[in-house]
């Protein structure tokens, strides 16, 4: 499943209240703050930068306030952490628990999200195979879109 920015907002925040308070929790206003922020972005966001646009509307926001609404995203599986980037996506199917496949772009920043059962088992397989259990497992594709490689003068791919 791809990663779609064309979702309608409050459906998808609707969406995630109701998948918070299935599982027990709520998604607080702080939460539902920074997840919209997550799910209108073109790419993915560091924490400074979802703190920047939570002070255009809250100037005293502080930084412990987006990393403990980031902390909780990723917990519930309404966010990715992207390690490589140190950096935030909304997850694009939250209700069906998945390890996800990140594909960066290096030069636009997109993020495609995409969940493959058959990779995950088989990672899971083969690191059984070797002792060991997997805990987590998100992997970063870092490349070229369509877009960036299509405009691409130079010919990278």
């Amino acid at each position: 499943m791809k990663h779609a920015h064309t979702h309608n907002l409050e459906h998808d925040l609707l969406a995630a209240a109701q998948w918070c308070a299935k599982r027990g929790e709520k998604l607080t206003d702080q939460r539902r703050e920074v997840l919209a922020l997550l799910l209108s972005a073109q790419g993915s966001m560091k924490a400074y930068d979802l703190l920047a646009e939570i002070q255009k509307q809250r100037p005293t926001a502080a930084p412990p306030t987006v990393y403990r609404a980031l902390d909780f995203l990723v917990a519930a599986g309404l966010a990715h952490k992207l390690e490589s980037k140190n950096a935030f996506v909304a997850c694009c199917d939250f209700e069906h628990p998945h390890h996800g496949l990140m594909l960066i772009c290096d030069r636009c920043h997109k993020v495609t999200e995409l969940s493959d059962e058959r990779l995950a088992a088989r990672l899971a397989e083969d690191a059984a195979s070797h002792g060991f259990s997997v805990a987590a497992q998100d992997i970063e594709v870092r490349g070229l879109c369509r877009n960036c490689r299509d405009g691409d003068t130079e010919g990278a791919a």
